[in-house]
């Protein structure tokens, strides 16, 4: 080789070299730094009083504050109901919008697994054995006469990306992030479906409520009209004493539809967030007597 092949040869080489440097070299760079956290103690403008307010009745307990608690993951079995616990764990299970959110950080997991790969080298072996026959009367057969005979091939390559500009290492840092992400993602999904669940049952149990206390004032209007067509009858009473009262029955009935309706909505935003069809409603009723929470966590 002359010389002049051997410079152009070097020139070459240092030239890759170079390209290979100024690539690795975009991925330097400075350290991620964490931002700092909101330099704030609460969510209200003024300090909280100790507890709220309290009814005399039978489940008018007032609730505590309880400042600087940990709060359960399970938070919702505070309410002591265990309709509402058995619903969340089946809609935990079922809800697609959840079980995409955790395909997807199973996702963004394997991919940082899949790109620390390169930190170490890679290892390839490949076995190929064959049987073959050569024409004895124009190519030449093996030393010891044997024709058709066995040709075994075996290969080990190992190769590996010196990581020297730490261009893999911030890689790994950025699929690392994304898993991060994605795994807030998760929990902002969880701890959604679980208190839009917990809204939604409390809701059902005050309409619940409602409805069955409208029952009652239409049955309690019912009798007093009773009373007052008597009235009428005998002579105790006008026919206009007797016309309001069958508005005023009348007006309290018109009431209850409306709160029928809010119920049927209710309950079929249970069955969406429990990830079922909308003919395959939660065998989960729920009323206020059947929940209990003194405390509050903060």
């Amino acid at each position: 080789m002359s010389a002049h092949d051997r410079a152009s040869r070097w020139r070459q080489g240092a030239v890759t070299a170079l390209a290979a440097i100024l690539v690795s070299g975009c991925a330097v760079g400075p350290d991620f730094k964490v931002p700092a956290a909101p330099d704030t103690t609460g969510y209200t403008k003024g300090a909280l009083p100790p507890q709220t307010a309290s009814t005399d009745t039978a489940l008018g307990e007032a609730q505590r504050f309880r400042k600087g608690k940990d709060i359960s993951a399970t938070w919702w079995q505070l309410f002591h109901s265990h309709a509402l616990n058995s619903l969340i764990e089946k809609s935990l299970e079922a809800n697609p919008n959840l079980q995409s959110a955790l395909a997807a950080l199973r996702v963004a997991k394997l991919n940082v697994f899949a790109q620390e790969g390169h930190y170490f080298p890679t290892v390839q072996a490949n076995y190929n054995p064959t049987r073959q026959e050569t024409a004895s009367e124009i190519a030449p057969v093996l030393g010891n006469g044997q024709n058709p005979f066995n040709l075994f091939t075996a290969q080990v390559m190992v190769s590996y990306t010196l990581d020297v500009w730490g261009l893999n290492r911030r890689t790994v840092e950025s699929v690392q992030a994304q898993a991060d992400t994605q795994r807030f993602a998760v929990e902002a999904a969880w701890l959604t479906l679980t208190s839009n669940i917990v809204v939604a049952a409390i809701q059902e149990a005050s309409l619940r409520g409602q409805i069955e206390a409208t029952h009652r004032i239409i049955d309690i209007n019912k009798k007093m009209l009773d009373i007052m067509r008597k009235q009428f009858e005998t002579g105790y009473a006008n026919r206009s004493d007797l016309a309001a009262q069958e508005a005023a029955l009348a007006q309290v009935e018109a009431t209850l539809p409306p709160l029928e309706r809010q119920l049927a909505i209710q309950r079929d935003l249970l069955t969406a967030l429990a990830g079922r069809f909308p003919s395959d409603q939660p065998s989960e009723t729920f009323r206020l007597a059947d929940m209990k929470c003194l405390s509050v966590f903060l």
